[in-house]
């Protein structure tokens, strides 16, 4: 089965000679290490160096938490939850909270947010159920999950004693130094470790997001296995012309000069609105900088055109869409007709739902090209592990390329740091006097 085909008729944009070479160069320099940021590939290569041991030993450890915990609280932020959260949603029954017999332990995420009322009703909820935790930090001090982890860390040991919170609480840490792999080692936590050479929204195939994904449920291999494809199928060695994630860069560029500032990324599938999340911090953090960068939007159609629609088929000309289009539902469900057809919807007897959504798909792309707004399709056979794995590692390939042609680096991201002082000066934090006097002064 093929894992995915990308459609760029309908933005307006042949590829040419010279920016093929302009990918080609900037997809050799990804494998070459020769371009900034290059102390931060270690994703290129990563899905194909995963063992089978490294998959079987993530998978044990999954299943001791799965043994003791109806849930498994993980706690991070940025990339180092939206991966997982991203995958978990598109690979998961969209109802199971409803189900009484539940097949997997429930994953829910902390340490996203610093929202006292998120806190109190998670915590709340939770003393109805066995609970375990995955906490994730490179250095246990990232002030949102670190605050999650003094508050369900208290809760494990507080309910089944020290000795027994080892045996329910797994980090994912740095191999070496920080706080919480300091405190991993005092306590005897398993721990996983965060690769130094893989920045935290290219992590979602290290233990980052093969643990809790494993947790719930998914198929971690054939996750892996999809990406693999992926990478050998955008190697530089690939001919140019046939590298998908090199032709999505090349357009998106091309349209970036043209004018087009904003990018909306959307589905009609609501099950992937977490992957255009995770979407949204790779391409975000990793271009917008040095005054450059196409903006990421995304949208979930149908439901959003009763919202976004108009801005996007008549609002001002500064954006293109990129459509993930599913061809194959997992699941069948026909429209019956209705005798008394008070809605008018007979002509719709024996069609599937599916059906009804790809004419929508089909409709609402010839309109917004009528309306000036280039679009990219790209099309996955289904919603399965091994799709969405190629589906990550196409969007990592390309928004490394992308960001090269571009001429930032796409590996760093130092503007998200200027909040944390001002934050840090605002809580009165030691060693932040002078900051915090010239902070409130303002205020």
């Amino acid at each position: 089965m093929e894992l995915m085909k990308l459609d760029i008729r309908k933005a307006g944009v042949t590829p040419t000679a010279e920016l093929y070479a302009q990918a080609a160069a900037a997809n050799k320099m990804l494998h070459t290490g020769e371009g900034a940021g290059n102390d931060f590939l270690g994703w290129v290569n990563l899905p194909s160096s995963i063992s089978a041991e490294e998959i079987a030993a993530i998978k044990a450890q999954a299943e001791k938490l799965r043994s003791k915990a109806e849930v498994v609280i993980c706690i991070g932020i940025g990339g180092s939850y939206l991966g997982a959260k991203a995958v978990l949603d598109a690979l998961s029954n969209s109802f199971e909270y409803l189900r009484k017999k539940h097949e997997n332990p429930t994953v829910i995420f902390a340490g996203q947010n610093i929202s006292e009322d998120y806190t109190y009703e998670m915590l709340e909820a939770l003393k109805e159920y066995s609970i375990a935790t995955i906490v994730i930090s490179k250095s246990g001090t990232t002030t949102e999950p670190a605050i999650a982890f003094r508050i369900i860390k208290e809760e494990i040991e507080s309910r089944y004693g020290k000795e027994e919170a080892k045996e329910r609480i797994v980090a994912i840490t740095d191999k070496a130094r920080g706080a919480l792999k300091t405190l991993a080692d005092n306590e005897g936590y398993p721990s996983y470790v965060i690769p130094d050479n893989v920045g935290g929204r290219f992590s979602v195939l290290t233990p980052v997001g093969l643990l809790p994904l494993a947790v719930g449920g998914v198929d971690i291999e054939a996750l892996v296995a999809g990406a693999v494809e992926m990478e050998k199928a955008t190697a530089a060695e690939v001919a140019i012309e046939e590298n998908l994630a090199a032709e999505y860069a090349i357009v998106r560029n091309v349209l970036y000069g043209q004018g087009r500032k904003i990018e909306i990324l959307g589905s009609y599938e609501p099950k992937l609105q977490y992957i255009n999340e995770w979407w949204k911090q790779l391409y975000g953090e990793s271009e917008g900088k040095d005054g450059k960068g196409i903006f990421p939007a995304s949208v979930t159609l149908t439901a959003d055109l009763h919202s976004m629609g108009q801005y996007i088929q008549e609002g001002e000309r500064t954006l293109f869409e990129t459509i993930i289009s599913v061809e194959n539902p997992a699941h069948k469900v026909v429209i019956e007709a209705d005798k008394d057809n008070l809605d008018g919807l007979n002509f719709l007897a024996g069609k599937r739902i599916s059906e009804v959504n790809r004419m929508a798909e089909l409709g609402v792309q010839l309109a917004h090209v009528d309306g000036d707004v280039p679009n990219i399709r790209i099309a996955l056979p289904a919603i399965e592990a091994r799709t969405i794995g190629a589906l990550l590692y196409f969007f990592e390939k390309a928004c490394g390329i992308s960001g090269y042609m571009l001429g930032v680096n796409p590996f760093n991201q130092p503007g998200v740091e200027a909040y944390k002082k001002n934050m840090f000066a605002l809580l009165d934090k030691p060693g932040y006097e002078e900051e915090s006097k010239a902070i409130k002064a303002r205020l």
